[in-house]
């Protein structure tokens, strides 16, 4: 027997998924509060409001039909966008030709966008040509360094002599953290600030990952890079760019003028400045 393939908007509905979300939630709305600017985009899972603590006026939530196991598409099954789906989004489009002009998004989000992506180089090159300077990228992935990520390596092995169940999605390539670093310092980008969470063994059952919840207090101070989701901030940074500012001048105030005076020798040697002030006044 073949294991169960579960897509991703299914499994974030299981207790596991829940747990995820639930700290995912709370990482964007306190990482985002105080990013300021005009435009901000989230490419992606409508089921997390990751911009719901920001407050830029504008503000877009995008759906992408490449992004394999998002609700609006199913290339498996050849199916379009739901009306769901439809009525969330404000834009229908491809994570790898986005419709803005560059230097145009001041925030781009990305909740598990990357490892859901059929080309996840593609679509960071495409944030990066968005973001203007100094703008800001936030991302949030499964971590395969993790418990949940070993479980997960072991189900795909158990499942080549057809026995066992996949504990996370089948969809998507999870990409490790250090491999997503070397990915945005290629493209320019400067790691603000990295985290991760969720350090309970994998669980599928609630009563069961609540009690083990005193892992994430401990996990997060013995082991920190092992939990099972990250949440990555990053900076695009444009090197040699210099802001000159304008040079202001007080109003009513004329530049000082050097004044050529002439020495005249006077008596013991010395200038006789009475004379050279009695010449200036005639003008010799």
């Amino acid at each position: 027997m073949k294991p169960e393939i579960i897509g991703l908007v299914p499994w974030l509905a299981t207790a596991p998924g829940q747990c995820l979300l639930q700290w995912e939630r709370q990482q964007f709305e306190e990482a985002l509060s105080d990013v300021f600017g005009y435009h901000a985009l989230q490419l992606g899972l409508p089921q997390l409001p990751a911009l719901a603590s920001n407050r830029m006026p504008h503000q877009w939530l995008a759906l992408g039909g490449d992004l394999v196991g998002m609700p609006d598409s199913d290339p498996l099954q050849g199916k379009g966008p739901t009306p769901e789906a439809v009525h969330q989004a404000s834009l229908l489009l491809h994570s790898a030709a986005l419709p803005f002009a560059e230097n145009a998004l001041d925030l781009v989000v990305l909740p598990h966008t990357l490892e859901l992506s059929e080309d996840p180089h593609a679509t960071l090159r495409e944030v990066e040509r968005v973001l203007m300077p100094e703008g800001r990228v936030v991302i949030s992935g499964l971590n395969p360094a993790s418990l949940w990520g070993f479980k997960q390596r072991r189900s795909r092995w158990l499942a080549r002599w057809g026995v066992g169940q996949l504990f996370l999605p089948e969809q998507g390539d999870f990409i490790g953290y250090w491999r997503l670093r070397d990915w945005l310092r290629l493209l320019g980008f400067e790691v603000e600030s990295a985290r991760f969470g969720v350090y309970r063994p994998a669980l599928s059952h609630a009563r069961w990952l609540d009690r083990f919840a005193w892992m994430d207090r401990a996990g997060a101070r013995w082991w920190p890079i092992f939990g099972a989701v990250y949440f990555v901030v990053a900076v695009k940074r444009v090197r040699g760019m210099r802001l000159i500012e304008p040079v202001r001048r007080e109003p009513g105030r004329r530049p000082a003028v050097a004044v050529a005076v002439r020495r005249q020798a006077g008596v013991g040697g010395q200038d006789a400045p009475c004379d050279n002030l009695q010449r200036l006044g005639q003008g010799s």
